[in-house]
């Protein structure tokens, strides 16, 4: 299994980054799928999550209306479109199977 997340960066405050999680070794279209992140000096937490299918998805209360969370089975990826960007949105990056394997993470920096 091996998923790697990549579109991260350096974003000012109300920009926009659209995170890409590409995954193999699984039959992804079978499994949600989640982002999380990790800020300095705290724990990682959840930020959405979306279905096998596309048709449920999840948000944290905290990214609820800015971030969108998304998937092409075709080609086994899941995104997440983030607007609105705040400092605090700071953190690195992961997406997650639902059998709990990690990709390695990208960093997003909100500054100005």
């Amino acid at each position: 299994v091996q998923l790697v997340e990549s579109g991260g960066g350096l974003v000012q405050p109300g920009g926009s980054l659209r995170l890409s999680c590409a995954t193999s070794g699984f039959t992804f279209s079978s499994h949600l799928m989640s982002w999380y992140r990790q800020a300095p000096g705290k724990e990682r937490e959840w930020v959405a999550d979306i279905s096998g299918n596309g048709s449920s998805t999840n948000y944290a209360i905290s990214v609820k209306g800015r971030f969108t969370i998304s998937r092409d089975n075709a080609e086994n990826t899941v995104i997440l479109q983030m607007n609105s960007l705040k400092p605090e949105d700071t953190a690195v990056y992961y997406c997650k199977t639902s059998f709990g394997s990690w990709g390695q993470g990208t960093q997003v920096t909100v500054s100005s």
